[in-house]
C-alpha cells in the first residue's frame, strides 16, 4: 500500500500489520514552528479517530488522531526531544508513532494522494 492520508491531515504508511503515522506537510505548515510533542504511551489501545498525540506550536496545539484502530507499538523519541524535526521532515524522520493494526478493513476509509491533494487545494 502506498502512503494514505486522513481528512485530519495525518499520513500513514503500512508495512505488514504495522502502520507508521505522522502529520502532513500541510498540517505542519499551518501550525508553524513546533515547540512540543506529547507522544502516546507504548501499549495504548487506540480506536480509529482517537486523539493519540498532541503537537504544539507557538500558535496552537493540535491533536494527532489515530487513522486506524490498534495498539501503539513504537513512538519516535526524536520528535519529543526536537519537535522541529516534524517541521523539517514531516513525512520522514518526523513520524510520530507506530500502530499494530487491529482492523485492516479501516484502511479502505483513508484517502489516496490525489484525494488528499484535492482536499487541501
Amino acid at each position: 500500500m502506498s502512503r494514505a492520508y486522513t481528512e485530519d491531515h495525518e499520513w500513514i504508511d503500512v508495512a505488514g500489520s504495522i502502520a507508521t503515522v505522522g502529520i502532513t506537510d500541510h498540517a505542519q505548515a499551518a501550525l508553524g514552528d513546533l515547540v512540543f510533542v506529547d507522544l502516546p504511551k507504548l501499549g495504548s489501545p487506540l480506536k480509529k479517530g482517537d486523539a493519540a498525540a498532541v503537537v504544539e506550536s507557538v500558535k496552537a496545539a493540535s491533536d494527532v488522531y489515530s487513522p486506524l484502530s490498534g495498539e501503539v507499538v513504537e513512538v519516535n523519541p526524536a520528535v519529543a526531544d526536537e519537535p522541529g524535526l516534524i517541521n523539517q521532515d514531516p513525512g520522514g524522520a518526523g513520524w510520530i508513532f507506530k500502530l499494530k493494526i487491529s482492523d485492516t478493513g479501516e484502511l479502505a476509509g483513508l484517502l489516496d494522494e490525489a484525494a488528499y491533494s484535492a482536499l487541501i487545494a
